[in-house]
C-alpha cells in the first residue's frame, strides 16, 4: 500500500522536492538559535565581546526572516502537493466508478461513496503534504540533536536517550488500538453521510407522509453510532497521546536531575548546563511532532485503503478480442439465457428463456412484478454479464460479450418509469443523446417529443434551468425530456421499461404519440403494466417466475385463456 501512495508523488515531484528541501533548511535553521545561546553563555558574554553579541542578534534576526519565507513556502507550495494528489485520486476514483459494473451500485449507497471521495481523500492529501515532511525533518532534527548535544555532554545525552526504548514500546502498543477505532469511526461517517443524502433527496415524501420524524430517527441511529466509534476513537487517542506526553516529560525531569547532579559534581558548568537545557528542546520537539503525527496517520491510511478498496474492484471490460459492431440493425435474439443476481438465489431471476425480436418489430413483455422482465431489458445492453454456460444473447447474429460495450449501448436506447434528469438546462438534457448536437438538432428532436411548445412558453426555452432530477418539471414533461434524448441519439434498438406506468391519463396518451414516432423503423422491447399500450405490439411474451409462459400476438393470446388474458380482463373489467 505505501508503495502505491508514493506512486502518487511522480508527477508533483519538482514541487514536493523543494517542499521537502525548504522543510529541511527550515529545521536546521531551528540549531541556530541553541547554537548561538552556548555561543553567548560561554564566550561572548562571560568575555564582554559586545560587537559579538549584536552582529550575532542580527545574524539570527536575518536567518529567522528567511526561515519565514520558507515557511510560506511549505505551507502555500507543500499543501498544493497534497492537494493536487487528491484531485488526481479524485479523477481516477470518479473514473473508475463510472466503469463499475451495476451490481456495484446495487450494494453500494450514494451517500457511502461520496464519504470516500470527499472526506476520505482530503485526510489523503494532509497525509501526502504533512508525512512526509514530519517523519523527515523530525528525523533530521532528532539526529542533529543528538550530535549537538554530545558535543556538550555525552553522557547526559546518553542518559536522555535511553528513555526513547520506553517512548516507541508506549506508541506501538497504542497505535494499533487507534487504527481500529478510526476505522470504525471512518465507517459509520460514511453511514451518515448515506442516510443524509438518502433522506433530503426525499425530503418531498418525507413532508408529504408527514414523517419528519422518522427521518429523524434514522439519522439519529446513525448518529449515535457515529457518537460511539467517535468515543472509542478519541479514547484510544486520548490513552495514546497521555502516555507518549509522559513519556517525554520524564526526558525533562532526567535533565532536571541528572543535569543538577552533573553540575553539583563539577562535570558540567553553569552554561554547558543552561545551554542543554535549551537546545534539549531541539530533541523533544520533533519527537512530539512524531508523537502528534500519528492522529493523522491514522486518518490518512485508513483514507487511502477505504479509496484502494474502490479502486481495486474489477472495472466492467470488453472481452479481449471483442470488436466495434458498428450500426444495427437490430435483431435480437435471446438463446436459452439464465441468470440471476445473487449466487445465493435458490431460483434464478431469469431461468432459461428463449426468444428471437426480429428487426423492425416491437416486442412487449407483460406479467406480474418481479417476474423478470427488467432484467431481460438490462441484460440486453449488458449492463449484467451472463455467466459462461449461462446462454447468450445476439444482436446482428453477434454475441454481445463479443462486441464492445460502448459500441453495443450507442446503438440502444433506454426511457425507463423513473426518469433521471441532471441539474443544468433543458438544452443540456436534450443534449446528453448526443453532445454534438446543434441546436436545430435538439429542437427537431424536441418537436418529435411533443416537448418544443412547452419549452417555448417558458420565459428562458431551452436555457431554462430545470433543478436537481429536474424537479422543476411535472412528470410528463421530464418523460417527453427523456424522449427527446433518445430521438437525439437515434439508436436502432429501443428499450421501454414502463415508460408511461406513473402517468395520469390524458398525459400518458400525449406521451404515448410521442413513443409511437420513437418505435417507428426500430426495434423496440416494451415493458408495461398497462396492456392497453402494448396491443398493437407485433408479438407479446408473458414473463412469470423467469420464465416465458406465453407468446404470441394479442388476439392469440386472448384465445389462449391463460395468464395474459386473466391480466387483461382484470384491468379492463366493468363495475
Amino acid at each position: 500500500m505505501l508503495k502505491r501512495f508514493i506512486s502518487y508523488y511522480k508527477p508533483h515531484k519538482l514541487l514536493f522536492f523543494m517542499d521537502m528541501a525548504a522543510s529541511v533548511a527550515i529545521s536546521l535553521l531551528g540549531m541556530v538559535y541553541p547554537v548561538m545561546t552556548n555561543k553567548m553563555l560561554n564566550d561572548f558574554i562571560p568575555n564582554k565581546k559586545y560587537r559579538y553579541i549584536i552582529v550575532s542578534g542580527v545574524c539570527v534576526l536575518v536567518l529567522y526572516f528567511i526561515r519565514m519565507l520558507l515557511r510560506y513556502f511549505v505551507q502555500y507550495k507543500g499543501h498544493m502537493v497534497g492537494t493536487r494528489m487528491q484531485a488526481q485520486m479524485r479523477t481516477e476514483l470518479f473514473t473508475h466508478l463510472e466503469k463499475l459494473p451495476f451490481s456495484f451500485f446495487d450494494d453500494h449507497e450514494t451517500g457511502s461513496i461520496m464519504t470516500r471521495m470527499t472526506n476520505d481523500l482530503f485526510e489523503v492529501s494532509e497525509l501526502a503534504h504533512h508525512g512526509p515532511e514530519n517523519i523527515l525533518t523530525s528525523s533530521i532534527m532528532i539526529i542533529l540533536s543528538f550530535i549537538y548535544l554530545c558535543t556538550i555532554n555525552i553522557k547526559l545525552t546518553l542518559l536522555i536517550f535511553l528513555c526513547v526504548p520506553l517512548l516507541v514500546a508506549v506508541s506501538l502498543h497504542y497505535r494499533k488500538k487507534m487504527r481500529k477505532a478510526f476505522e470504525e469511526r471512518r465507517e459509520s461517517n460514511a453511514a451518515i453521510n448515506a442516510s443524509l443524502e438518502s433522506s433530503i433527496t426525499g425530503v418531498r415524501v418525507t413532508k408529504a407522509y408527514t414523517n419528519s420524524e422518522k427521518e429523524l430517527e434514522k439519522f439519529e441511529k446513525g448518529n449515535k453510532m457515529f457518537t460511539e466509534a467517535s468515543r472509542k476513537s478519541y479514547k484510544a487517542m486520548g490513552k495514546f497521546f497521555s502516555s507518549t506526553s509522559f513519556v517525554t516529560d520524564v526526558f525533562n525531569v532526567v535533565i532536571l536531575i541528572a543535569g543538577g547532579l552533573f553540575l553539583y559534581a563539577g562535570k558540567i558548568n553553569f552554561g554547558e548546563y543552561s545551554t542543554f537545557i535549551v537546545s534539549v528542546n531541539l530533541f523533544i520537539q520533533p519527537v512530539q511532532t512524531l508523537i502528534n503525527f500519528m492522529e493523522q496517520w491514522q486518518n490518512g491510511a485508513t483514507g487511502f485503503k477505504r479509496f484502494i478498496e474502490i479502486m481495486d474492484i474489477p472495472e466492467e471490460k470488453d472481452s479481449p478480442n471483442a470488436v466495434d459492431i458498428g450500426r444495427v440493425e437490430g435483431d435480437i435474439e435471446l438463446k436459452d439465457i439464465c441468470f440471476s443476481y445473487t449466487e445465493n438465489e435458490e431460483e434464478g431471476v431469469i431461468d432459461h428463456v428463449s426468444m428471437k425480436i426480429g428487426k423492425g418489430t416491437k416486442m412487449a413483455l407483460v406479467g406480474p412484478s418481479g417476474g423478470g422482465k427488467t432484467t431481460i431489458c438490462h441484460l440486453i445492453p449488458n449492463f449484467y454479464k451472463l455467466e459462461e454456460g449461462s446462454g447468450s444473447i445476439l444482436i446482428d447474429g453477434k454475441d454481445i460479450n463479443s462486441v464492445t460495450m460502448e459500441s453495443l449501448r450507442r446503438n440502444i436506447g433506454i426511457v425507463q418509469q423513473d426518469v433521471f434528469l441532471f441539474s443544468g438546462t433543458i438544452k443540456d438534457n436534450i443534449r446528453y443523446g448526443k453532445l454534438d448536437a446543434t441546436d436545430v438538432e435538439v429542437i427537431d428532436a424536441s418537436k418529435k417529443a411533443n416537448l418544443h411548445d412547452f419549452v417555448m412558453s417558458l420565459p428562458d426555452g431551452y436555457d431554462t434551468e430545470i433543478g436537481e432530477r429536474g424537479i422543476k418539471l411535472s412528470g410528463g414533461q421530464k418523460q417527453r425530456v427523456s424522449i427527446a434524448r433518445v430521438f437525439l441519439k437515434n439508436p436502432s434498438i429501443l428499450i421501454l421499461d414502463e415508460a408511461t406506468s406513473a402517468l395520469d391519463n390524458s398525459t400518458e396518451v400525449l406521451i404515448q404519440r410521442s413513443l409511437d414516432e420513437l418505435c417507428k423503423g426500430r426495434t423496440t422491447l416494451v415493458v408495461a403494466h398497462r396492456l392497453s399500450t402494448i396491443r398493437n405490439a407485433d408479438k407479446i411474451a408473458v414473463v412469470t417466475h423467469g420464465k416465458v409462459s406465453e407468446f404470441g400476438t394479442h388476439e392469440e393470446l386472448m384465445k389462449n385463456n391463460g395468464t395474459y388474458k386473466q391480466l387483461y380482463e382484470l384491468q379492463f373489467r366493468e363495475d
